[in-house]
């Protein structure tokens, strides 16, 4: 049965018949209103309550996932704040070590010294000696009147003269005395400058000591903050690791293209060594085979680090005695040369082959090819970063580390959030259908308004009835009223 048949199944005309059928379907939902609106709230209830159930699930989780995100938080930031104090005390055991471990005897012998230097300075610096006690006798013979007697001339002049001369000798003595000391203290001014030096080191140390001491205080306040498992703390090492990974993911896109360089390198060279045409699940074996030696050399570099102990991300390589790491440092270091060098060879032949291709295409085009001036300069450039890139690349477990160890933090508050906006669509979601419930209620009114409106009126008229009959049934008998 067609659509035009069922439309004229109560009259051939479209029209009544449509009227028909309306009238047949608003008859029909009249009758089923109660419980066309009890399965309407049903729904809308149950789902709402779904979702509400749904969004009190998701708010638990959020909640189990921030104090797992705090945890591993705090966990990460303790094991860098111990790492951090244990370098510091590293530091501060070398330094008492290697200057402050002499400094008894340092002190000992520069306190020697000093009193020596000054002991010879005061001598340095002394009067002259104080004029003898037969001064004042010659004194009192110059007095004496000549009154033109020759011996008593005679007599003073030579009394004048032997003063004199001792004199003179008095003060050559005394300027020698004087120049010795000077020459001596001359002597000492190196010894001097070089106490002052080491007092200077000194000095230096303990200023170094103190700085160092009052980071490990503040680091230790860090620390029993952590433990303490303090909010502000949380947040700080929250922010301090998106840095760290967005830093991180920076440094490792520039790896990346690093590599990729590096792959176009020594690509072409290897297609002629390792055949152009053979492919190995659909990959060509020469970018196989380059691909394979760029991460060789990433994880020469990842183990020579960890060999050095910069960083720690095997475990296994961090308990290693001291004498296996540095076995690994040379093998790791020879490998990594052997590689660089092998690719600085592959650079130049990739420099080569691309002169004799472009050779060849000169020739076939009839084009006579000629000497290029200064060809070795892009060769010996090709060389070179054929060379420095994977000693470059070795250095890319620095931000590989900090992209690890960050990106946990970072996925759990990614993980956060979109639980929480699943907890927000949830509740939203929840609320719209129940007020669409009653949208879809006060709408299935509309359709059958007609017969609602009638009923309304039969009640309304009905309800006015018994007002009026109530008002009469209880008038007095006075009035004419019947008691019934």
């Amino acid at each position: 049965m067609t659509f035009t048949d069922l439309l004229t199944t109560w009259s051939e005309n479209p029209g009544l018949s449509m009227f028909i059928w309306a009238m047949l379907i608003i008859t029909a939902m009249y009758l089923g209103r109660s419980s066309a609106h009890h399965l309407i709230s049903s729904l809308a209830r149950s789902l709402r309550g779904v979702l509400r159930m749904t969004a009190t699930s998701l708010t638990e989780l959020e909640s189990r996932m921030s104090k797992r995100n705090k945890q591993v938080i705090l966990q990460e930031g303790r094991h860098e704040t111990e790492r951090a104090i244990e370098r510091d005390f590293q530091r501060v055991n070398k330094i008492v070590e290697r200057d402050l471990g002499a400094f008894p005897s340092i002190q000992r012998k520069v306190t020697d010294t000093i009193n020596s230097i000054e002991q010879d300075y005061q001598n340095s610096n002394e009067t002259p000696p104080s004029p003898p006690q037969w001064l004042e006798a010659v004194e009192t013979i110059s007095k004496i009147q000549r009154n033109g007697d020759s011996t008593v001339d005679q007599i003073l002049a030579n009394i004048q003269d032997s003063i004199e001369k001792a004199h003179d000798e008095t003060i050559k003595a005394y300027r020698k005395s004087s120049l010795d000391k000077l020459n001596v203290l001359k002597k000492m001014l190196p010894s001097w400058r070089s106490l002052s030096s080491t007092l200077s080191e000194m000095d230096k140390s303990v200023t170094d000591l103190s700085e160092r001491s009052e980071f490990i205080d503040k680091q230790m306040q860090v620390y029993e903050k952590i433990r303490a498992e303090d909010d502000m703390v949380a947040r700080a090492l929250t922010s301090s690791s998106m840095t760290q990974f967005f830093i991180a993911t920076l440094i490792l896109a520039i790896a990346i293209m690093g590599g990729v360089i590096n792959f176009q390198l020594i690509a072409l060279p290897m297609s002629e060594m390792v055949g152009g045409t053979s492919a190995i699940a659909g990959w060509r074996t020469a970018d196989i085979a380059a691909m394979v030696i760029i991460m060789v050399e990433v994880a020469m570099g990842v183990f020579l680090l960890e060999a050095l102990q910069i960083t720690h991300l095997f475990e296994i390589i961090q308990t290693m005695d001291d004498k296996m790491r540095k076995r690994m440092v040379v093998v790791t270091l020879l490998i990594l040369t052997i590689l660089a060098t092998v690719e600085a060879s592959l650079a130049y032949m990739r420099d080569l082959l691309a002169l004799d291709r472009e050779a060849l295409s000169q020739s076939l085009a009839g084009v006579a090819t000629g000497n290029v001036e200064f060809r070795w300069i892009p060769s010996i450039g090709q060389m070179v970063m054929g060379f420095i890139l994977p000693f470059a690349l070795a250095f890319v477990a620095i931000p590989l580390e900090s992209f690890i160890h960050s990106s946990r933090t970072v996925v759990g508050l990614v993980s956060s959030s979109i639980v929480r906006a699943l907890i927000y669509v949830s509740r939203l979601a929840g609320q719209f259908i129940w007020q669409a419930g009653k949208v879809l209620t006060h709408a299935y009114d509309m359709i059958i308004f007609l017969p609602l409106s009638v009923e309304q009126l039969v009640k309304n008229a009905r309800r006015d009835g018994y007002k009026e009959s109530d008002i009469y049934v209880e008038q007095p008998e006075e009035m004419g009223g019947v008691k019934s």
